[in-house]
């Protein structure tokens, strides 16, 4: 099961009809020639879903990865999907606008398939403008689609309200123990699809016996059976890495499914104590 390699990477569609290859790579700490390298690698596995980030410092090396590949044959850019997110110190009209023209130019692409408002900032009280700013240049052809990350309900609401534009996507923290039911309950009801980011929690995940157990059954990995886990909930997952080996292991994660059952005892984790969130609260960060 875990050195078979998958014939297909399902896609979920976005609400303004656009596909997106549900599993993709995050590069969140990948620099250098070592995020060249991993890019390329990932797009050679089969991966299509490349995730970075103006914050990431690594738009450059992730273009630099993509030219070489599209150069060797390995894919077309029509095959790849690539997302970029604008920073906090970027938000407002001009400095977004000029944020997701930087990105466009390190990136080396003629447009982006996903952008995103990194994190609400409501100390800045910016995000509506900044959405609306990036939906401006959507109607230029250059993006694809416009979405948010770290969004919380009450700022998902008000953004849709305020400019009549619901975003395709909400990026946020959600892994076993922390599967952000309430949130993902608001997605179906706004039609935005969850992604998570740290999908195995910084490797909390895996070491805990409910899923361990799980993966013994299906003779899979702790790591797979918690990405699959999230896929089945229909989230799209951008585990990060920067090992060959597991690159290729998120990637089979896609070879085998769980029953109710088993997906049901994951969940359960969300109620016992020990789990929640671990990185930083958008409704705090980053503070004044």
């Amino acid at each position: 099961m875990t050195d078979s390699r998958p014939t297909h990477v399902p896609s979920v569609t976005f609400n303004d009809g656009t596909e997106m290859p549900q599993l993709g790579l995050g590069t969140y700490k990948l620099r250098g020639e070592e995020c060249v390298r991993v890019v390329r690698e990932a797009i050679q596995l089969g991966y299509r879903h490349i995730d970075t980030a103006t914050v990431y410092g690594n738009e450059e090396e992730v273009g630099h990865a993509i030219a070489d590949a599209i150069a060797a044959g390995d894919v077309t850019r029509e095959e790849l999907f690539i997302t970029t997110k604008v920073w906090n110190d970027c938000h407002g009209a001009e400095k977004a606008s000029a944020s997701f023209q930087d990105s466009l130019r390190r990136l080396g692409l003629e447009y982006i398939d996903l952008f995103l408002v990194h994190w609400p900032c409501p100390q800045q009280n910016l995000y509506v403008e900044t959405f609306e700013a990036i939906a401006k240049i959507q109607g230029l052809g250059s993006v694809q689609s416009i979405g948010v990350a770290n969004f919380y309900e009450e700022v998902l609401r008000e953004l849709v309200e305020k400019t009549g534009i619901t975003p395709v996507l909400n990026q946020v923290e959600l892994h076993p123990g922390f599967t952000q039911a309430a949130l993902r309950q608001v997605h179906e009801e706004l039609g935005i699809i969850t992604e998570a980011w740290s999908p195995l929690s910084r490797g909390i995940a895996l070491q805990n016996p409910i899923i361990e157990g799980i993966a013994a059954e299906l003779g899979a990995t702790p790591a797979q059976v918690t990405i699959k886990a999230l896929l089945q909930l229909g989230c799209s997952v951008i585990p990060k890495t920067a090992n060959s080996d597991r690159l290729k292991e998120n990637l089979n994660a896609l070879n085998f499914g769980l029953s109710q059952e088993q997906l049901n005892s994951i969940l359960s984790l969300d109620d016992q104590p020990g789990f929640g969130r671990i990185f930083k609260s958008p409704w705090e960060f980053p503070g004044a």
